[in-house]
Parts: structure tokens; sequence; C-alpha cells
């Protein structure tokens, strides 16, 4: 059996992906024949990326190329690697990023050792020259832990806020229950709900030392950079995280944190300077929709406990009248689950 899956999306990246393929080719060498497996995903690229695909599915060792014939976002992209998948263990890249030498031979070995459901790692950002050690917020290392423990206190930023997919590995028996899979259709946040999931269901986790994975930011082309209507699909994965809170088993203990951190990231999107003004309008509209969908005595009881930069405007659009569902359609938290 592939011992790992490596499942990298591309779309569009094309100054970037050769970093991202050489890296793969440099740990390939890691693994004896059939022991890795590279899925790389083309979701529909235009600007000379799928050439790029075609070279390193004859270069690199255990690569194979799965192709959209339409674009379907990153959720979708990495839902189709996981079709494809074939490892006991399975691993997430983004294509706009790069793995050090011998990052998944450490990966894999420190999952055989702990053999918990999923490992956590911590990260190396890179912002043109500069690089900065991104933690995972949990202080037991080495540890097998029980991942509900890693969600609370809803004050503290912890585990479940660290939702970078790459930077960590997962056990196959959480493909087959199902909880490796993304949300198909979200363009943005798709790994909220995802995290949380994992959090919620189970059994076990770990975090270690690693610092293989480096994250570029400041990418032109990555949808964070970019302010079109793709971005408000956070509404729909924050909806999503706090429904399937809300029928959690321990939902009155997690659904405090859950409603936080939605909050905080409503007001992280109101103070950005990335959308233009028509998108603006859209934008508030429905964060102010999604503020009265939420639990109404959760949502005063985190904006009491807020400091009054951030809890002044959600109430002022927490107060603001409800519109035409013409002019801003809100995503109930049903609607977002179907």
């Amino acid at each position: 059996m592939v011992k790992l899956s490596v499942i990298v999306p591309f779309r569009n990246v094309r100054p970037y992906a050769p970093d991202a393929l050489r890296s793969l080719h440099a740990n390939s060498a890691d693994f004896g024949k059939g022991d890795i497996e590279f899925i790389l995903v083309d979701d529909f690229s235009t600007d000379g990326t799928s050439e790029l695909l075609e070279r390193a599915e004859k270069e690199i060792p255990g690569s194979v190329v799965v192709r959209h014939r339409t674009q379907g976002g990153v959720a979708r992209a990495r839902n189709t690697g996981l079709d494809a998948a074939r490892g006991r263990y399975v691993a997430f890249l983004d294509a706009d990023d790069w793995a050090a030498p011998g990052h998944y031979r450490e990966l894999l070995a420190a999952a055989e050792a702990l053999g918990c459901d999923f490992l956590r790692t911590d990260h190396v950002r890179s912002t043109g020259r500069r690089r900065t050690l991104v933690r995972v917020p949990e202080g037991r290392r080495g540890r097998v832990l029980d991942p509900r423990d890693a969600i609370l206190p809803a004050h503290r930023t912890t585990a479940v806020d660290y939702a970078y997919a790459w930077a960590g590995v997962y056990h196959r028996r959480l493909l087959d229950r199902g909880l490796l899979r993304f949300d198909d259709g979200l363009h943005t946040a798709e790994d909220r709900p995802w995290i949380w999931r994992l959090h919620r269901e189970a059994a076990s986790f770990a975090v270690v030392g690693l610092t293989g994975v480096f994250y570029r930011r400041g990418v032109a082309t990555s949808l964070t950079r970019i302010g079109d209507e793709r971005q408000l699909d956070f509404l729909r994965a924050y909806d999503l995280l706090v429904e399937e809170t809300s029928r959690d088993r321990e939902a009155a203990a997690l659904l405090p944190k859950a409603v936080r951190t939605y909050c905080a990231v409503i007001h992280h999107h109101l103070t950005g300077d990335r959308f233009e003004p028509r998108l603006r309008r859209t934008l508030r509209a429905r964060c102010a929709a999604a503020l009265r969908r939420m639990p109404g005595d959760l949502v005063s009881q985190t904006l009491d406990s807020m400091d009054t930069e951030r809890a002044a405007p959600l109430r002022r659009l927490r107060r603001r009248p409800a519109v035409s569902s013409a002019v801003s359609p809100a995503v109930s938290p049903a609607e977002a689950a179907r």
C-alpha cells in the first residue's frame, strides 16, 4: 500500500508552481518505489500551468495529474485528490507553497510513531525574502491528545483556529469516515468547518515541531488577495461551522467559541480594504444578516466580552434594518449545508 498521498491543487499558478514541483521531486528521493504519491489536481488552468504538470508527471516519481474540465475551486480540487488517494496517510500542499527537503519523510515518521488520527505541524511564512516561524497554538507537543480538548477556551486562540490543511498529515481512517472531505463549492475559508469537524469527530491528534512547509504570502493570484464575490464564501463556511457545532453533543460549551470566531472574522472583513464599493455594500448587508442568524444571546455575550473598537461596529451592524434578499441574498445555515 502507498504510505503517503500528497494532494496539490493547481489553478493558474505558473510563476510559483515550479517551486512546489521541485520540492516534491526532492522529497520523492526519500521514499522507495510506490511508497509516496503526488496527486496534482489541475483545476482548469489556462496560463500554462497544465504544461508544467504534464512534464512533472513524467519527471517526478509517484506523481499523477488529475484534471478538471471546469474550474471548481480549491475545496473541490482537494476532494478530487482525496478520491484518487491510495495512501495510508494523506497530506496537502498548496501549489504556490513548497516543502523543504526531507519534510514528508519526517512527517510520516512522526505520524507512524504517534499513531494518532491526525498530526499538526508548525510552518514557515514566506513574505518576499522574510521568513517567519508560525507555531500551532498548542503547548503540549509530541503527545497524543483528545482533539476536543484543543477547541476551548473561547477567548483564546487554540489549535482549532490553526486551520491550514497543509500543516499536518491525516490517517486514512479519517478519509474512510468522510471527515477529510471539504465542502464542495466553497471558494474561501473551506478549511474552517473542516478543521472544526476534525477536532469534534476525530479520536486523537498530536502537535509536533516540524517546520518543513513554506507558506508563501502576498501572492497576487491568491483568492485572499482578490476582493471578488468568491471572498464572501467565508459567510457560508462559518454558517456551516456554527450550524454543525450547534448539533454537537457539547454544543453548550463549544458554540460560544464558534460564535466568537465568526464575529471576529466578520470584523476582520469589514475593516479590510480589498472590496470595491458595490461589493462592500453587499458584504455589510450579508454580515448584518449573519449576526442576526446566530444565537442572539451568544452574540450579545460575545460583543460584551470584546474590546469596544471591535464590538461597537458589530453592534451597529447588528441593529441595521434587514434588506430585501433580492438586494443582498443571505445564505441561511440550512441552505449552506445542502
